[in-house]
């Protein structure tokens, strides 16, 4: 049991990181994408994993 409270765990932190990279990214546009994505892994604790997720599709801007 205790193994999946870890996993739902860590998934909400994940969550909560990335609603807080889109509304400070909403509120503060003239932050880079990058260091918001930055401050949310030490903001929120993330595991390694968490971190290449989020350095990895969320680090960059879309292309127009």
């Amino acid at each position: 049991m205790s193994g999946q409270s870890s996993v739902q765990t860590k998934s909400t932190k994940l969550k909560k990181a990335l609603s807080w990279i889109g509304e400070t990214l909403q509120n503060q546009p003239e932050k880079e994408r990058k260091a918001v994505v930055h401050e949310a892994v030490f903001r929120f604790d993330l595991t390694p994993t968490e971190c290449e997720f989020l350095n990895q599709d969320f680090s960059s801007p879309d292309p127009d």
